[in-house]
């Protein structure tokens, strides 16, 4: 694999945790792995490993962008890296204000309940 390759699977590990790339890694297939690559390569490798932005400016991002595009699959796997990113439970609900105002109430909303669920898990996890 390539550098950007190799450092793409390093910062996803250190943002998602090892638990869930290694179950991702586990799942891919000869169908899906030009796709993962993609991924690994453009997002982790050269997206979220840039120094341009903080891994905690990131994660409100990720979350106010996956809510304003009605993309909430991965919005429990993004507040769930929250605990590595440094994106607290304020920051995340600070985002998806700006989510309410511009891109609409009913995204902003349905994701703040899937953030609400999350933490939730993560809170009963963690006793």
């Amino acid at each position: 694999m390539s550098e950007t390759f190799d450092r793409g699977m390093a910062v996803r590990r250190e943002v998602l945790g090892n638990a869930h790339v290694d179950r991702a890694e586990a799942a891919k297939t000869e169908f899906d792995l030009p796709f993962q690559t993609l991924i690994t390569e453009s997002a982790w490798g050269t997206v979220w490993a840039s120094d341009r932005l903080t891994r905690r400016e990131r994660s409100m991002l990720t979350v106010a962008l996956l809510a304003a595009t009605g993309n909430f699959e991965e919005i429990p796997m993004h507040i769930r890296a929250t605990t590595r990113t440094g994106a607290t439970k304020a920051d995340i609900a600070e985002a998806l204000q700006h989510v309410a105002i511009y891109s609409g109430v009913p995204r902003a909303n349905h994701a703040l309940k899937l953030a609400k669920q999350t933490y939730a898990e993560m809170e009963e996890s963690e006793e």
